[in-house]
């Protein structure tokens, strides 16, 4: 695959749960940028809308696909009592808004196979995958289609499994990236709760980039020129930017997610399970520390506390809400898309 597959540095990240929307990722592409939409949460019926919707555009894209993790599913008689015990814990939150807290749902990220054969019978251009790989099976597929392919990975090893299943390029995610972390494999080390490894996005990138030879998208912390200049330099052919998207007028978040985030009440971020049963990056907020211990069990968790964060938007409550935000987020604009793009892009 070419260095310059994408046509620029600048990467708009796929933000499944809504911020991705079709007119976001058109409003990157407009100026300067490249854009992914997210399958993640959605209906293959939805997610082909927003491909029709995006391609009428006429604005170049990407399709990103969560892969569902096969130790979940089933989960184990341990993870179900934990599960349990969560909602149990939930039921105060339950009662706080006068909602239902749902049974257990135990699945994975809706139609993973059925999305694939839309991809295949309907191809677009890039499909990127995280949480996990697809197999060698469905990347030759895609690839047959006319679909060039991107793993996500956080680490060297994950890096060299994925270019054994001959991936086009990878996204390497740091863990300063805000949302979920795209980690399948066990950190070396790792602890319960999930520890903050050291060391940066450039470090992170040379570290992969000393073991595969495919091009590498950098993702994780990354919010201005000097950031995208840093990991270019460091061997990056482009960076994947979610954060720094959140705030603007074309981004799909709740508006009381980009008011948190210039909000100086939030003082932290802090890697938590609260929301999803998956470690993610998030403000620091009162749900947060309320659940430290969360069970891992995604997309379970996910489901258990989507009533409650639906609930805690409707009454305005940041305090309650998953406020997904990457270790940069003081630096996060609002304002036009294109104002972003183009102060990243600025003097190249």
């Amino acid at each position: 695959m070419p260095q310059d597959l994408f046509g620029t540095p600048v990467i708009a990240a796929p933000m499944a749960g809504g911020t991705s929307t079709p007119a976001f990722v058109e409003a990157v592409h407009r100026a300067g940028g490249l854009g992914f939409l997210a399958a993640g949460y959605k209906s293959v019926a939805a997610m082909q809308a927003e491909v029709r919707t995006i391609r009428e555009s006429g604005a170049r894209f990407g399709m990103n696909v969560f892969v569902p993790d096969p130790a979940q599913l089933p989960p184990s008689a341990a993870v179900l009592a934990e599960l349990e015990d969560y909602r149990l814990q939930l039921r105060a939150d339950a009662r706080r808004y006068g909602v239902e807290l749902p049974q257990l749902r135990l699945d994975d990220d809706d139609e993973w196979q059925a999305k694939i054969d839309a991809l295949l019978a309907d191809p677009v251009e890039l499909v990127s995958f995280a949480f996990g790989l697809p197999g060698l099976d469905v990347v030759r597929a895609l690839q047959r289609a006319g679909s060039a392919v991107l793993a996500t990975v956080t680490t060297a090893a994950e890096a060299v499994q994925a270019a054994e299943q001959g991936v086009d390029a990878l996204v390497v995610q740091h863990t300063s990236a805000g949302g979920h972390s795209a980690a399948f494999l066990p950190a070396p080390g790792a602890v319960p709760g999930g520890a903050e490894p050291g060391g940066t996005t450039a470090e992170l990138l040379a570290e992969v980039r000393s073991f595969v030879g495919l091009p590498l998208v950098a993702a994780g912390g990354i919010m201005d020129a000097a950031g995208l200049d840093a990991v270019l330099r460091a061997g990056a052919v482009a960076a994947q930017l979610g954060t720094a998207f959140l705030r603007t007028d074309q981004s799909g978040a709740r508006q009381l997610h980009k008011d948190a985030l210039a909000d100086p009440h939030f003082t932290r971020t802090r890697l938590t399970r609260a929301f999803t049963g998956r470690q993610a990056r998030a403000l620091e907020n009162e749900f947060v520390r309320d659940h430290p211990e969360a069970p891992e069990a995604y997309p379970a968790v996910h489901h258990l506390t989507a009533p409650l964060r639906a609930a805690a938007a409707a009454a305005g409550d940041a305090e309650r809400l998953n406020l997904w935000a990457g270790t940069g987020w003081r630096q996060a604009q609002a304002g036009p898309v294109a104002d972003v793009v183009h102060g990243l892009l600025a003097g190249r």
